[in-house]
């Protein structure tokens, strides 16, 4: 029997291990819905997957966001170097996207609301001389401030949302998932749009050896070994396993999502070694 933790992190990470999805479940779309939808160019370079008609929803009702965000993907590059620094998943890839979007007016934006609430009901006050119950109509309401408070998209434009996860604790993708659902139960969004790491991305960040700090040398642990860049992106972290587990158990609620995932091609100075898939 294995030793009992006292540690919260360490079963939270053990329970988070196993919820990862190898495919798609019933609830996406099929493929050939995706395939009339999306660029072949597209498609060529990352994973999609669509959930609840979002690349229908996106292209054939959002058409100009729809082209935004597709030169968005197009114009799109890193590097290995990028993936190996220490930094370089909080702050420079997100900031390839921002270079295409905010030019073209995608806002971060944060909903807040408050819920009115009307109770409606019927109160009898009197009879009729046949016995028939007269009543009048009984209205009472009330309101729970900041019932929507802080719920943030990366990216927002008309009625499109768009957020980016490269490297953050899995559990992010229910946050951004939730904001979704918030956006669209109350008709701010009709679709949104989530991009994180491939499955295919995988195998190349396990061949790239040691990470690198700031300022370009090896990361060293305590011990003096060098730090391995896979070591940065855990099984725990925000990636398309993550994710696609989420979007089959339905936590994305009623909003359709259109998932993209970067994949080696995306990697301009990659070269694919023998046997790496």
């Amino acid at each position: 029997m294995a030793e009992p933790s006292t540690d919260d992190d360490d079963l939270i990470d053990e329970v988070s291990r196993d919820q990862v999805a190898d495919t798609p479940g019933d609830a996406a779309d099929p493929q050939g819905l995706i395939d009339t939808r999306i660029p072949e160019d597209i498609r060529s370079r990352y994973e999609i997957y669509s959930y609840r008609s979002a690349a229908v929803i996106l292209s054939e009702g959002h058409p100009r966001l729809f082209a935004e965000i597709c030169d968005a993907l197009r114009n799109f590059s890193i590097t290995t170097e990028i993936i190996r620094t220490a930094g370089g998943n909080e702050s420079d890839i997100p900031k390839l996207f921002s270079r295409s979007l905010r030019p073209m007016g995608w806002r971060e934006t944060v909903i807040q609301g408050d819920l009115l609430i009307q109770l409606i009901s019927r109160e009898i006050v009197g009879y009729t001389k046949a016995g028939k119950a007269k009543t009048v109509q009984k209205k009472r309401e009330f309101k729970r401030e900041k019932y929507l408070d802080g719920h943030k998209v990366d990216y927002v434009k008309d009625r499109v949302a768009f957020d980016l996860e490269w490297n953050s604790k899995d559990q992010t993708f229910d946050r951004d998932l939730y904001a979704f659902s918030a956006f669209a139960q109350c008709g701010v969004i009709d679709v949104g749009v989530l991009v994180t790491r491939g499955y295919s991305l995988g195998p190349l960040i396990s061949s790239l050896g040691p990470s690198l700090n700031k300022n370009g040398d090896i990361e060293r642990k305590r011990n003096g070994t060098p730090r391995l860049t896979a070591e940065k992106y855990g099984a725990s972290t925000t990636w398309m396993g993550k994710l696609i587990y989420r979007l089959n158990a339905g936590r994305n609620g009623a909003c359709p999502v259109l998932v993209v995932g970067i994949t080696p091609k995306c990697v301009s100075d990659w070269v694919q070694p023998e046997g790496i898939a």
